[in-house]
């Protein structure tokens, strides 16, 4: 069950309780074709985000892009639950896709990481525009992450930490979507920092990297978020 130290960021309030379910994450890293880059903007701001939030149980989506580190591209949705991932709501979209997202799956994303995750930990409470991701290969050990965030959402230019764990992968059946991509990596987990500012996302990548030589560090800048009922 998820800890939150404090939280402001209103769609995540009822996740506070001690009886509700970890929040989900659906954590997604991903290049661009060379050349395809107008399309996969078209895509994403005009059709993705809203199809997605609409989604029952979908709460928020974020996207970013890399100042540091690959891949390119990171984008996140939370959940209200990880279960939410594998509903019929949310089924039937990934085996449904609409002409522009076949065409964007099967031609234009590249090196696709894409991982159905619990949000174990969440310290902080606020969102940034500077974020730090630390991808793990291997489970990692979720008591020093907490640790690592309590120590950092002490410095007043960290906006929040968060620990992600991959679900079980087996839960969750291969979509259409996944097919037209040709498969994605997975990771077993994911460090999030987000700051004020970049220059202390960049100054936090380099300390973690020294913590987590095995892990994949990436510094990303916030494009833009969307919330559940934000479209209406």
């Amino acid at each position: 069950m998820e800890s939150v130290i404090a939280t402001l960021d209103m769609p995540e309030v009822a996740m506070s309780s001690a009886a509700a379910p970890s929040p989900g994450i659906l954590a997604i890293f991903n290049n661009v074709a060379p050349g395809r880059e107008a399309e996969f903007e078209e895509w994403f701001q005009h059709e993705h985000l809203a199809e997605r939030i609409a989604v029952p149980g979908f709460l928020l989506g974020r996207r970013h892009e890399a100042v540091a580190g690959e891949p390119r591209y990171f984008n996140f949705y939370l959940t209200t639950s990880s279960a939410i991932l594998k509903s019929p709501a949310y089924l039937e979209r990934l085996d449904h896709p609409t002409p522009m997202t076949r065409t964007v799956m099967s031609e234009i994303f590249k090196d696709m990481i894409r991982t159905v995750c619990d949000r174990v930990f969440r310290g902080g409470g606020l969102r940034g525009t500077g974020v730090v991701t630390v991808r793990f290969g291997q489970r990692p050990d979720e008591a020093a992450l907490r640790s690592e965030i309590e120590r950092l959402i002490r410095d007043p230019a960290v906006a929040c930490g968060e620990i992600w764990l991959a679900a079980d992968r087996r839960d969750f059946p291969i979509s259409m979507e996944e097919r037209l991509r040709g498969g994605d990596r997975k990771i077993a987990g994911c460090l999030l920092v987000e700051t004020l500012r970049l220059a202390d996302a960049e100054k936090i990548a380099a300390a973690l990297a020294t913590q987590y030589p095995e892990s994949e560090i990436g510094i990303y800048r916030l494009l833009c978020d969307i919330r559940a009922g934000s479209m209406a």
